[in-house]
């Protein structure tokens, strides 16, 4: 239970220390003096978003801290869940900086908000104002019978499961959409595939080609040069070769007679080598050049087929028509492979559902197991609440898919008459019988389940009189279980308080701030008077403020 609250710079709240205790406590103070401001607050340190509007002083941050009393309450779980040292007393402290940062301590571990949600659910129950409106939300009628099934792990279990199922389904749709749009460019891709593939290219082929085509259309005028040149260099007559041969015999004749005629002879030697040599490989040159028209028109014929390709992919190089050939072929692989995985995914849909629809089965049986119990204790506590004639009913039918929830969908039924027509809450409902209806679930909950502290911001609206009084004695029977602090405007239910806290305005200056005090017995009955009977007090008020409180 919550036995600290510490506010400081909140809202109109300056500093402000607040001590709870167990059972039934009660909070009052006039319109605008600030109650909801501490709910506000509380509600920090259970996960809520805050941001810097919440600073009472902008230069300063804000910090709410509540002390919790939990030994006993089977919380140790969830302290091991997220590494956080458990104490029979632990202290949550949220913290809001003038620079929009927000940190959470758990027993001074830092937490994130996610953290402090799931630990605040289960340390506090805050009913706001405005939350009988939630009686007629699905979400909240589900959880009703849900709490009663106690089947939170076989709940989890199932959300984990749709979760894939969800991202599955999603994923299956997208590729088959992909693969319906793909299909279609598939015969577009194959043609452009086989057409370059066909072509077998590879890099430096064009230059290749193009150097080809120059001597294949240049062949005749080709060998007929080298066949002159061989002719000249060593034809049959006044051949070059038989000149420098000549040559060297006349060199011979005189060498042995006159020196320069020795290096004379030994150079034009070497000539005459180099000339034979050359004579040669000119003849073998020309003997394998040919006109060859086929072999132009086959290189010819290569090389536009090239250019053309070139143009239609707007490609500058082969290796870029290489490159895109292999898109090509990737993305024909990857549509290949989409009927595959599409395969696949539908066999783990089909896996996952099968598991769905036997968690499910198992969660509408425990849901309709405990519904003639939610719908027996919540009538018994409508009769005891001035509604004698009531009708309430759960009506559970199946969905046509699986939701986050399961495979239901639950309406709650009302009439407050006797032979009223069971209708859904918001047709039939005035605010009061809907304020009755949430305390009767509300007290029905807290009878099955140990939560240490559930907060009441005027679950009472709509009401008065003798209703409020048996409204009252519901919410003190309820503080047996689980500590209550209920903020009302109703003295029926401020007088069945063991604590009564009074919250005000002070006006300090050009500053006005919101304080609390816990009323002692006299200041209690004044309290209450003023809540019969306005400022203006008089006797009746007051006697029937100590009637109410049992004081003589």
């Amino acid at each position: 239970m919550l036995t600290t609250l510490s506010i400081q710079n909140y809202a109109l709240i300056q500093e402000l220390n607040i001590n709870f205790s167990k059972g039934l406590s009660i909070i009052t103070g006039e319109t605008g003096a600030g109650k909801s401001i501490l709910l506000g607050a509380l509600s920090l340190i259970v996960g809520q978003r805050a941001d810097t509007a919440v600073l009472l002083d902008k230069s300063r941050k804000c910090i709410v801290e509540g002390t919790f009393q939990i030994k006993g309450y089977g919380l140790e779980e969830i302290f091991v869940q997220y590494d956080i040292d458990f104490d029979d007393v632990s202290v949550i402290r949220r913290e809001i900086s003038p620079d929009g940062k927000s940190r959470a301590f758990v027993n001074d571990t830092p937490v994130n908000l996610t953290v402090l949600k799931d630990l605040g659910e289960r340390l506090i129950d805050i009913h706001s104002q405005h939350q009988n409106q939630y009686l007629e939300n699905p979400q909240f009628q589900l959880k009703v019978l849900d709490t009663f099934a106690r089947h939170f792990d076989l709940l989890n279990n199932y959300r984990n499961s749709y979760s894939l199922y969800r991202s599955l389904t999603v994923e299956y749709q997208s590729l088959s959409d992909a693969a319906s749009k793909n299909k279609a460019d598939l015969d577009y891709l194959q043609f452009q595939y086989n057409q370059l593939n066909a072509a077998k290219l590879f890099d430096g082929e064009l230059d290749t080609l193009e150097q080809e085509l120059k001597l294949l259309t240049h062949s005749e005028e080709i060998k007929t040069t080298l066949t002159a040149v061989s002719n000249h260099l060593g034809g049959e007559s006044n051949s070059v070769i038989l000149l420098v041969k000549d040559s060297l015999l006349l060199f011979n004749k005189i060498k042995n007679f006159y020196p320069p005629a020795v290096e004379l002879q030994t150079r034009l030697d070497s000539v005459f080598l180099e000339i034979k040599d050359i004579a040669h490989e000119t003849e073998n040159l020309g003997e394998h050049i040919d006109h060859d028209p086929a072999r132009i028109e086959i290189v010819q014929n290569r090389i536009d087929l090239i250019y053309s390709l070139l143009q239609k992919h707007r490609s500058a190089k082969v290796t870029e028509l290489i490159s895109i050939r292999d898109d090509f072929e990737g993305k024909i692989n990857e549509i290949s492979n989409i009927d595959f995985r599409l395969d696949e995914i539908k066999k783990e849909i089909d896996k996952v559902r099968t598991n769905l629809e036997k968690t499910a089965n198992i969660i509408s049986s425990n849901r309709k197991s405990v519904i003639p119990i939610i719908e027996n204790k919540v009538l018994e506590l409508l009769h005891q609440l001035g509604i004698p004639n009531g009708l309430f009913k759960v009506d559970m039918v199946t969905a046509n898919d699986y939701t986050a929830n399961g495979t239901d969908i639950v309406r709650f039924l009302f009439s407050a008459n006797k032979q009223g027509l069971l209708q859904e809450l918001a047709k039939v409902a005035s605010g009061g019988e809907m304020a009755r209806l949430m305390l009767s679930i509300k007290a029905t909950i807290s009878d099955e389940i140990t939560l240490p502290t559930i907060i009441f911001d005027e679950i009472d609206a709509g009401v008065s009189g003798d209703i409020a009084d048996k409204m009252g004695k519901v919410i003190f029977r309820m503080s047996t279980n689980a500590q209550i602090i209920n903020i009302t405007h109703l003295p029926q239910i401020a007088s069945k308080g063991e604590n009564h806290y009074f919250v005000y305005k002070l006006d300090s200056g050009n500053k006005t701030q919101t304080s609390i005090k816990k009323l002692k017995t006299d200041e209690r009955v004044i309290e209450i008077a003023r809540m019969l009977s306005g400022e203006q007090l008089s006797d009746a008020a007051i006697n029937n403020a100590k009637a109410l409180l049992g004081i003589n």
